[in-house]
């Protein structure tokens, strides 16, 4: 089991100790074995607390897809600081909102992403230029100890921003403990190990990426990074999936949709073991041309309903043939350290087979709204059905039956 008060990169660290040699990160022509990627974190790391970051805080940074991009995320949270990821392809407008709103002292960025930004938005940001890696070459490349830095699994990991129902984007506060029970609590269903191959697919704005990039590197599986213009072509994606020997993808189903045609038109055998759905809601009959050519079970089709406030996922479904004939989207189970509930206006739970909003209570609900104690107080309740003390539940908006 993990103990729930690791953080995040500590799973990390546990696979660089058990074998270093084993290929972390795959990018284009490029190989980065576990030990060097945390070598290059640590000095990163190293240089950020010398800049002062300290648990609990937003550090942004804006960089393309590339290995530099993970380095900057683990060093970040080596550090103890809190990533807030900005995609440099986003329009420049959005980032510099979001930049205001999240307000960091901090900035990691490469070309692209200052160029995105733009030099006025940066001027009074520390900004640390991921291309000049030289500039920490000579720190050490030993893991910060958490315990000097006064880090806990209590402590924010990521900041994701949401647009929501408003339009208005809201930076979601995540903690590390909410990430690392994910995959504690998800780990009956799935038998994910260092033989898989993982595909980083979905910006890392968006919270699907937090599943791809630590369900990989937990586990000491190897991540291949897939270019940006690799994801706009469904064809050239396909390939690289299955040159890459990929074994878990994770997709929504509108970007399903169009690889299925592609594997249709390929004929190249992949090898996946898991497609996993996840990002907005699954049309089953979208699913009728896979489930004519393939089985039940190789590779295994999973709905995730997820909501980026209780932390990327919060059911599971496995799907089969009989499903695509269903009008709905099954969501499945709830993951076992989540409760769900079907409310009404006055807080009280439905009758069986009636409708009410849904509100999710449990171990994933996130800590709130980055500067927002408003909104969070609206959204983010005291738990009244868990018998816990401190228990809350993430009211989402959605209804259900």
């Amino acid at each position: 089991d993990y103990p729930s008060d690791l953080c995040v990169h500590a799973l990390f660290e546990a696979q660089v100790r058990r074998a270093p040699d084993a290929v972390a990160l795959v990018f284009e022509e490029q190989s980065i074995s576990y030990g060097a990627l945390n070598a290059d974190a640590n000095r990163l790391a190293h240089h950020l607390i010398g800049l002062g970051v300290r648990p609990d805080q937003p550090v942004a940074i804006c960089v393309e897809r590339s290995p530099a991009m993970v380095v900057g995320l683990l060093a970040i949270l080596k550090a103890g600081g809190a990533y807030v990821p900005l995609d440099p392809a986003y329009p420049s407008e959005r980032l510099r909102q979001l930049l205001d709103d999240a307000g960091p002292r901090l900035l990691l960025c490469d070309a692209a992403g200052r160029a995105a930004l733009g030099a006025e938005a940066i001027a009074d940001l520390s900004a640390v230029d991921l291309d000049a890696a030289t500039a920490w070459a000579d720190q050490s490349a030993d893991d910060p100890d958490p315990h000097a830095l006064g880090l806990t699994a209590r402590n924010l990991a990521y900041v994701i921003y949401t647009s929501g129902s408003t339009g208005t984007p809201k930076g979601v506060m995540v903690e590390h403990a909410q990430i690392v029970r994910l995959f504690e609590a998800t780990r009956s269903w799935y038998d994910f190990n260092e033989r898989d191959v993982w595909c980083l697919f979905h910006s890392f704005s968006f919270d699907f990426s937090v599943w791809e990039l630590w369900g990989a590197l937990h586990c000491g599986g190897r991540l291949v990074l897939v270019p940006g213009h690799i994801a706009r072509s469904a064809p050239d994606f396909y390939t690289l999936v299955c040159k890459s020997s990929a074994t878990v993808l994770n997709q929504t189903p509108s970007g399903f949709k169009v690889l299925i045609e592609a594997e249709r038109e390929s004929g190249v055998r992949n090898q996946l073991r898991y497609l996993i759905f996840g990002g907005e809601a699954l049309e089953p009959s979208s699913l009728k041309p896979w489930f004519e050519r393939h089985c039940d079970h190789a590779p295994r089709l999973i709905n995730m309903y997820g909501i980026t406030e209780t932390t990327v996922h919060v059911t599971y479904r496995l799907l089969n043939k009989s499903d695509t004939s269903s009008s709905c989207g099954p969501i499945g189970e709830r993951i076992p350290d989540l409760r769900i509930y079907l409310l009404d206006g006055h807080g009280q739970p439905v009758p069986f087979g009636a409708v009410g909003e849904l509100y999710i209570g449990g171990a994933g609900v996130a800590r709130g709204y980055l500067n927002r104690p408003d909104l969070t107080a609206e959204r983010f309740l005291a738990d009244p059905f868990s018998g816990k003390a401190g228990a809350r539940m993430y009211r989402s908006g959605d209804l259900a039956r």
